[in-house]
């Protein structure tokens, strides 16, 4: 005498393969969009190193004045939806006299001229670049997904002078006013 599956059993197995499966599509979904997630960023540091390199390129040689405040465009077909913007602006040391005055018997004033030299002097000979490197998805809701990298062009052929009329040329930089 043979006996078969009842209708319950039947309906049990069925209902624990369903399950399985739900899990297992999810985690196929999830895994895809991890994925996808990961060539997107990979991409995107990709690009953003391509365009960095291509930007010091451009400027290897030239004065920190000739560096454009801004610049963008697209990286063509081969990367739709993926645009770059650069943007350039001057070095900003923070104002160190007020820390320096609150210290016990404060700080004189050569010491602040000193300073204050340097700081202007920072500021005509580096040049702070950021690059952001954007994706927009085909999803118009969708927030862009942005990353970015900065580097700073540093002029070594200006002289530093200083208070009493000394001048200097700074050292430990290429030759030839080569921004680094």
């Amino acid at each position: 005498m043979k006996r078969g599956f009842t209708l319950l059993e039947t309906m049990i197995a069925m209902m624990i393969m369903t399950g399985a499966l739900i899990i297992i599509g999810q985690s196929w979904s999830g895994n895809l969009m991890r994925l996808e997630k990961s060539r997107l960023n990979t991409d995107m540091a990709q690009l953003l190193d391509r365009k960095m390199a291509e930007i010091e390129m451009t400027y290897r040689g030239e004065p920190i004045s000739e560096i454009r405040e801004e610049d963008g465009g697209d990286f063509g077909a081969l990367f739709p939806g993926y645009t770059w913007e650069m943007t350039a602006k001057e070095f900003e040391m923070p104002d160190l006299s007020g820390a320096l005055m609150s210290k016990d018997g404060g700080v004189d004033e050569m010491t602040l001229l000193i300073i204050r030299t340097v700081a202007a002097y920072l500021k005509e000979t580096i040049k702070e670049v950021s690059v952001t490197v954007s994706f927009q998805p085909k999803d118009a809701r969708a927030k862009p997904i942005r990353q970015s990298v900065a580097t700073y062009f540093v002029d070594y052929t200006k002289p530093l002078t200083l208070a009493g009329g000394s001048a200097g040329t700074g050292s430990g930089g290429p030759a030839g006013g080569r921004p680094q």
